[in-house]
């Protein structure tokens, strides 16, 4: 359980219990929980997001979206940060590019970056809300994201030796990632189906741009990632709604 407990704490703010000692070797059997801890954070948001949703959707967005940054510690949208200065500021560069992530001041690129992806998040939540999506697709979705940062870390190259994104591929085996699939895209076809198709070509494409722009990953890739994927998915799903969608975007047992 020691591997669940380190998982919980990295992604998230919530209380665990504490482990007597700790081995930094332990990180690299934390991905396997990656997408678990991801459900677990979505069914956080979707506890408080479903009730409000039936009140007010803006309501239920702005209180949504302040105990996601929270739970999460805004961890995800630090690397989105660092991550739009590095490539604001680099150029190619790869020496300055990391450089760039290394810099604990947030530029303008930054918090663009970070505006930007908190009100895709606000509007596409009230959105969903207004129109129904599938509830159980904030569940789901977070769980993709964080199995997307599995991924990212076992199938591309880390920048910068000893970060993240190489601890998490120690011991990250294609049996695991098969299998951590399998079970995504099980639950995705019997609660938001549309998440199937959708969260695949998501993070391919995030791991295409990573591959393309930057030849490899660090942590800060993974966590601009998980934003990405979140980002995206709420709004397609919402968009999807707003265009007169096929009903099962709607389908899920709580839906409207």
């Amino acid at each position: 359980m020691r591997e669940l407990i380190l998982a919980v704490q990295f992604l998230t703010r919530l209380p665990t219990p504490q482990l007597r000692t700790f081995d930094p070797a332990w990180l690299a059997g934390c991905g396997r929980w990656f997408a678990p801890v991801g459900a677990l954070i979505g069914s956080l948001l979707l506890a408080l997001w479903w009730p409000l949703a039936q009140l007010d959707p803006w309501l239920a967005a702005i209180v949504t979206l302040l105990a996601w940054v929270w739970i999460t510690g805004a961890l995800h949208l630090d690397g989105l940060a660092d991550l739009a200065d590095g490539l604001g500021a680099a150029h190619r560069d790869p020496e300055r590019f990391l450089a760039v992530l290394k810099d604990p001041h947030v530029g303008s690129f930054g918090v663009t970056a970070l505006g930007l992806a908190l009100l895709v998040k606000l509007v596409a939540l009230m959105l969903a809300a207004r129109h129904g999506l599938s509830p159980w697709a904030l569940v789901l979705i977070p769980a993709w994201a964080r199995f997307g940062a599995l991924w990212w870390s076992v199938s591309l190259p880390p920048l910068a030796s000893g970060g993240q994104a190489e601890r998490f591929a120690w011991r990250s085996g294609p049996w695991l990632l098969w299998l951590s699939l399998a079970i995504l895209l099980a639950a995705s076809l019997a609660l938001a189906p549309w998440l199937a198709l959708a969260g695949p070509v998501l993070l391919w494409l995030w791991r295409r741009f990573l591959a393309r722009r930057l030849g490899g990953v660090t942590g800060d890739c993974l966590g601009a990632g998980i934003e990405w994927v979140e980002c995206a998915a709420l709004l397609l799903g919402s968009l999807c709604l707003l265009l007169g969608g096929p009903p099962w975007l709607h389908y899920g047992g709580l839906g409207h």
